[in-house]
């Protein structure tokens, strides 16, 4: 098999004979059984994916293709619902939570072909963006294994960087898409609220949660998302796409899109310090080639102070409680915590979470302050929609984090992606280069840089980030893991 193998790859060589679903997910297991030990991205197999591969390669043989994404084995953030395998949010207190139904994005997938090859590590609860867990443990980047993969879904982001999978998902509160792609020179998409369904994923903040791909090209990426979307009664969010649903993404995917689209370029969030150089240098070069693929670039000076919104804008630690045992109350009485009072009591859980766990403990739904705090959500939505009338943008472009992602053991710095997951708003976050390679990353760590857009202006999105992608072409093969 190809190591970055595409789904357009894989579907003209199942057309042509040349290769099986069942041979793609050996392929897939057998990387996953050679690597893994190392970057520790997978928190468990689908014990019944093989006997899947044969029941589509049969299907195939009789009728062809069942559906865009057929035999296309995928990465699953372990706090999403899937039959098969036990769903743990990457925590001890849910480890023996095997749901009854999928999660309602599964479902799509499924439908479309798609394969559920393995469930992946996250930071425990999606709290924060390290990928850490009690369940698991510590993730590695495949590009310098001192450092973390981002997160909170970076065994997702690790696991497509070491090609156990053709796509993956991930959900996103405040980073946790973005976050894994920018840091393992991925494609991550954080759709619009209401794009996809939340229904069956282990919820953070039902204000901020979405779910979305990660994938090593936007094509694969938009293909996940195009499966993916749609209308779900049992998330009332999506009622606000119900008439867009049957939209395709995938004719946004043109060579030429960026012609003509006017981007602006928020300058407050890129760094000036020596730490900040190299994401600095290579978004800009980013943002250089988007100006000679015809776009009209335009400097921006407004102010977004990412740590104030994440301090006192955000609401996920408000919500994080309510939410949460909200949806603990539907689940079996048999698991040995039913709420987030009993999950800190158990001591079921990492460490290192504990103490947002206590800080939202002490915080509700019900309360002035967080009021206040959707009062200043709706302040920001407002400020972005007149910064992008007053220029005139289709979009505005900024890196996702301003240093590069940490090292483990320390915390994430200066990310960017809250301006996105406060408003609601989408972002496709893309590879823009390296870090200056050293003896931990023989090419670099990579860098990313975020692309955002309006509400449901993803098809526009989608335009900027592929013509984008076709010419800088800064996908890179991690190096020194084994082949």
């Amino acid at each position: 098999m190809n190591q970055e193998m595409t789904i357009a790859k894989f579907h003209e060589a199942l057309l042509a004979g040349k290769t099986t679903v069942k041979e793609l997910v050996e392929y897939y297991l057998d990387r996953i059984e050679k690597v893994d030990p190392i970057i520790k991205a997978v928190i468990s197999i689908n014990k019944d994916v093989i006997k899947d591969a044969q029941k589509l390669d049969e299907y195939f043989k009789n009728n062809g293709l069942i559906g865009p994404l057929h035999g296309v084995p995928i990465l699953v953030k372990d706090n999403m619902e899937t039959i098969e395998n036990a769903t743990t949010a990457g925590s001890l207190s849910l480890k023996d939570h095997v749901p009854h139904r999928d999660a309602y994005i599964i479902e799509k997938l499924r439908a479309a072909g798609g394969l559920v090859i393995a469930k992946t590590n996250l930071h425990e609860f999606a709290i924060w963006g390290e990928t850490i867990s009690s369940i698991l443990g510590q993730t590695l980047n495949p590009y310098d294994l001192t450092r973390t993969p981002g997160g909170s879904s970076g065994g997702t982001g690790a696991g497509l960087a070491a090609d156990f999978a053709l796509i993956g998902l991930g959900s996103d509160t405040i980073n946790s898409v973005r976050s894994p792609a920018s840091a393992n020179n991925l494609v991550g998409i954080r759709p619009t609220i209401g794009v996809v369904s939340r229904s069956g994923i282990v919820p953070y903040s039902y204000t901020q949660d979405t779910a979305g791909p990660l994938a090593r090209t936007v094509e694969d990426a938009v293909l996940c998302l195009d499966a993916m979307k749609g209308y779900d009664k049992d998330d009332e969010s999506t009622a606000w796409y119900f008439k867009n649903q049957n939209e395709t993404l995938k004719s946004h995917l043109d060579p030429e899109g960026l012609k003509d689209k006017r981007i602006g370029v928020l300058r407050e969030l890129f760094g000036a310090n020596e730490v900040h150089l190299d994401t600095t240098n290579a978004v800009l070069r980013a943002v250089n080639q988007m100006r000679s693929g015809g776009a009209v670039i335009i400097d921006i000076d407004d102010i977004f102070d990412t740590g104030a919104l994440v301090n006192e804008v955000s609401v996920h630690l408000h919500d994080f409680k309510d939410h949460l045992n909200s949806y603990l109350a539907t689940i079996p009485d048999t698991l040995p915590c039913k709420n987030m009072q009993e999950i800190v009591d158990s001591g079921l859980h990492h460490p290192g979470v504990k103490d947002n766990m206590m800080t939202a403990l002490s915080l509700s739904t019900d309360t002035d302050e967080y009021r206040m705090r959707l009062v200043k959500r709706t302040q920001l939505q407002n400020k972005v929609m007149k910064l992008m009338a007053d220029y005139d943008l289709d979009a505005l472009v900024y890196p996702h984090q301003k240093q590069l992602v940490c090292e483990v053991g320390s915390s994430q710095n200066e990310r960017n992606g809250v301006v996105a997951s406060v408003t609601g708003f989408p972002s496709i976050c893309v590879p823009a280069g390296f870090s200056t390679p050293d003896d931990n990353a023989p090419i670099g760590v990579p860098i990313g840089m975020e692309i955002m857009g309006r509400p449901f202006s993803e098809g526009i999105l989608i335009e900027i980030a592929y013509a984008y992608e076709q010419r800088a072409n800064m996908r890179k093969v991690p190096v020194g893991l084994q082949n």
